[in-house]
């Protein structure tokens, strides 16, 4: 994701159901900082739910602390065990392409997801370093657009704080 807004690649129809297009803006920390609270809320509340989803025990799934397979996601099955209502298509597999797959490429792949996302990590967090130190990423010197916000902070306004009057 960072590095398709970075070069300006966003989808053609609008961001928001009042009309607001997707903002304009190339550098994607400051581009974050454009989007309104309420898709910030919507994109947390999305996160929150794959979170607690993915916390579940049921007799389908095991937590992988209580015996299960760490990176095995619990399926959206409908019934008393799932989601009430249908969904059509699981996080992994949607498709059920790898059913017949066996357990040696199962975990070989895992391996790599799990690969994947820490390299990811490691790349997006050298981005927001780069951007908000120059030339603490020497090899992204004058690749990336510096940022003078705060990328840790998701809102620009401090709901928890503002109760005790900090911004």
């Amino acid at each position: 994701g960072y590095i398709v807004h970075a070069n300006g690649i966003k989808f053609p129809w609008a961001m928001q159901m009042d009309g607001a297009p997707f903002p304009s803006e190339t550098n994607p920390p400051a581009l974050w900082d454009a989007v309104s609270d309420d898709a910030k809320w919507q994109i947390f509340a999305l996160i929150g739910f794959l979170e607690f989803w993915s916390e579940l025990s049921t007799p389908n799934h095991k937590h992988y602390m209580a015996g299960g397979k760490p990176g095995d996601y619990p399926d959206f099955s409908t019934g008393p065990d799932g989601i009430p209502h249908p969904v059509p298509f699981n996080l992994y597999d949607p498709f059920k392409l790898g059913k017949n797959m066996s357990e040696e490429t199962k975990a070989r792949r895992l391996r790599a997801e799990i690969n994947n996302g820490r390299l990811a990590q490691l790349g997006i967090i050298g981005f927001l370093s780069e951007q908000c130190a120059p030339g603490s990423v020497p090899l992204l010197s004058g690749v990336v657009q510096p940022y003078d916000g705060e990328p840790m902070a998701p809102f620009v306004t401090n709901y928890l704080g503002s109760a005790w009057g900090i911004n």
